[in-house]
């Protein structure tokens, strides 16, 4: 990157299954505004805004940023939307922070916001996000986006011995962690039969190996090095950014090989390159990352290389990704017990990965972070990949 890129401001709200009395754009004021106390900043500090919203179909609306954008008092300055599934958080920050890096713009804001709830029933929901899938073959075979994922984690469990016991404790640990989130939607103490006992989706996968539906909204303030020096809290810096995409189509993807989600692992080099990180079980000591399913984290462990191919299973039972592991994933609670607001998940990573390392977490804080990774994807098993280096 030309230019050093700083996330100097974050805010978010509380993360719901249904937030009956606000608008998708009143949710999307309440974490600007948040994010701008943070940064001590006002909005004609704010140069651009990118707007991370994922479905139509959810906000009922085809432009939803350009409503957001007046509503938050920025006509007649930038502001473009980024839509790429569940990535689209991760794509929007990309996409700030290459308008910081080039010099473009000196402080850009990222806004994610998702009304999920909005649509009629929850059929019409999951048909919307299948409208994902490849049209003219996969999505006519019943494509959904479990069912994509599903076959993934099928492969490791028979190949590498995980369990749907060991999916349960990722579950387990996830809406543990989610109890010391006083914005997450599903904090609960479950136990490992009781994700065994929960209806089944698609085989393995049951109901509480599910990532969540949720309405919120989530906010960064990016800033070049020399902006960073008029705002309140010490930069946080993003060091390392990579992205990857794969065929929509499932059934035309290369053998990758040992890689499940071979976006996620091309991601994850590049941002690894980027950041100068060589050895990322030393070097990463928190991760927010797309916990879509339950054993999707556990395959999630080996693309972001925390261990070998078929040690993911291993990295989980023997506790390095709990806190007070080695390298704590999902502090926050992840999709399965934080939030799943699609537009604003990827943007919510990134602040929580910048909470940490400003020692700003609460009760679910990780000890002495200094570096951490904040991952999203989206489309058919994992079809678009972004992952963050980010550094105080």
């Amino acid at each position: 990157m030309n230019d050093r890129v700083a996330v100097v401001g974050v805010g978010n709200t509380p993360f719901k299954a249904r937030h009956i009395d606000k608008t998708f754009p009143r949710l999307a004021y309440e974490s600007v505004k948040a994010a701008l106390g943070d940064a001590g900043a006002a909005k004609d500090d704010i140069d651009s805004v990118v707007y991370s919203i994922y479905n139509d179909f959810f906000e009922h609306c085809a432009m939803p940023d350009l409503h957001v954008h007046y509503q938050l008092g920025m006509a007649r300055k930038p502001g473009v939307r980024i839509t790429c599934g569940g990535a689209t958080g991760g794509y929007a920050v990309r996409a700030a922070i290459t308008e910081v890096a080039s010099g473009l713009h000196d402080v850009v804001m990222v806004v994610g916001v998702e009304k999920v709830a909005d649509v009629a029933n929850v059929f019409d929901m999951v048909k919307s996000i299948t409208f994902a899938a490849d049209p003219f073959f996969e999505a006519q075979l019943g494509a959904s986006p479990a069912g994509s994922y599903g076959g993934a984690i099928l492969w490791h469990m028979e190949h590498y011995g995980t369990t749907v016991e060991d999916m349960a404790r990722v579950v387990v640990k996830n809406k543990g962690n989610a109890m010391n989130n006083p914005d997450a939607q599903s904090p609960m103490e479950v136990t490992v039969q009781d994700v065994l006992k929960s209806p089944m989706i698609v085989h393995p996968l049951k109901i509480l190996d599910h990532c969540l539906s949720s309405e919120g909204a989530a906010t960064i303030i990016l800033a070049n090095e020399k902006a960073a020096e008029r705002f309140s809290k010490d930069p946080v810096w993003i060091t390392g950014l990579g992205a990857a995409n794969e065929s929509a189509r499932q059934a035309e993807r290369d053998d990758p090989g040992e890689s499940l989600f071979p976006a996620v692992r091309a991601s994850a080099l590049a941002a690894y390159k980027m950041a100068g990180v060589t050895d990322p079980p030393s070097a990463i000591h928190v991760g927010e990352v797309y916990d879509s399913f339950s054993g999707v984290e556990i395959i999630l462990y080996e693309e972001f290389g925390l261990c070998g191919w078929g040690e993911g299973v291993h990295f989980l039972r023997d506790g390095r990704a709990d806190m007070g592991g080695s390298n704590p994933v999902n502090p926050s609670g992840g999709l399965i017990g934080g939030e799943h607001a699609i537009g604003a998940t990827g943007v919510y990573q990134v602040a929580e990965v910048v909470r940490q390392i400003r020692g700003e977490a609460g009760a679910r804080q990780v000890p002495n972070v200094t570096r951490g990774i904040a991952q999203s994807m989206g489309g058919a098993r994992g079809a678009y990949s972004v992952t963050f280096v980010v550094e105080g």
